[in-house]
């Protein structure tokens, strides 16, 4: 059954149509991903969806729960990751976990347990009293999905998960991913431009080029869909991509990636 679905979701900046006519669904407990080089509309998009962003025409629902006509109920459901560092260096992992679960209004007898189980659920337990300044780039990754976490969100937006992360962190990250569909039957729904991270994690991939929906469908199925064994999902862009020189924001985009890469490092 889909939890979420979309009909028509566009959004406009000016004469730029960042993403146009996105029509969708995602079922529930299914590891989503949406696909594309930088500017072809991933970022706008999750955008809309976690309701940071109004769009132009058209509309999304997250379990039934309009983004546009039900903001709050679709806010209380879902738990968002920007591309963006979200933790603050100057606190300690346990203190970041707390504030976010104040603001998630989590009963105050509940807090501390609430953010001790997130914490161990990435692996952060020996870190928790440390500042986040000094973290691995790995770890403030995971501190910001536990944050994410804290209120138990039916359906989790990751935007870019391991930008800027080396091999072995990225990883890590993965596995974590992985243990929150099979653990708690999260629905995940992130974006990514690395074709190897869709294959390890998504049931089905959705890839995007200026704004709009290429082809969809699970990578196996991608893959033979343009012929042929030994193909890779790498393949499978390109031959819907193509060349992605002209892609609108891809300088603005890019510069962002390279600065959250270098906070990260």
């Amino acid at each position: 059954m889909p939890i979420l679905e979309t009909y028509g979701l566009t959004r406009r900046f000016g004469t730029l149509t960042a993403v146009n006519n996105l029509t969708m669904t995602v079922e529930a407990g299914e590891v989503f991903g949406l696909l594309g080089p930088n500017g072809a509309g991933k970022s706008t998009a999750i955008k809309m969806l976690t309701t940071l962003l109004p769009p132009t025409s058209g509309d999304a629902q997250i379990a039934g729960y309009s983004v546009t006509r039900r903001a709050g109920e679709v806010r209380r459901l879902i738990g968002y990751v920007p591309q963006m560092i979200s933790a603050d260096g100057t606190l300690s992992g346990y203190e970041n976990l707390l504030i976010f679960a104040k603001l998630y209004d989590i009963p105050r007898r509940e807090r501390d347990q609430r953010v001790r189980d997130a914490l161990a659920f990435m692996d952060l337990t020996d870190a928790a009293d440390k500042l986040v300044r000094t973290y691995s780039g790995g770890m403030i990754r995971r501190l910001e999905i536990a944050q994410s976490l804290l209120h138990r969100p039916r359906v989790l937006f990751l935007d870019e998960p391991t930008v800027g992360l080396d091999p072995g962190a990225r990883r890590l990250v993965w596995e974590h991913v992985q243990q929150l569909r099979e653990n708690y039957g999260t629905t995940i729904f992130l974006t990514t431009h690395l074709m190897d991270e869709a294959d390890a994690l998504c049931d089905r991939v959705a890839i995007m080029h200026l704004g709009n929906v290429a082809a969809t469908g699970t990578p196996a199925a991608l893959k033979a869909s343009i012929g042929g064994d030994g193909a890779t999902l790498d393949d499978v862009f390109i031959h819907y991509v193509g060349s992605t020189l002209d892609s609108g924001g891809a300088y603005r985009d890019t510069r962002r990636a390279r600065r959250t890469a270098r906070r990260l490092g």
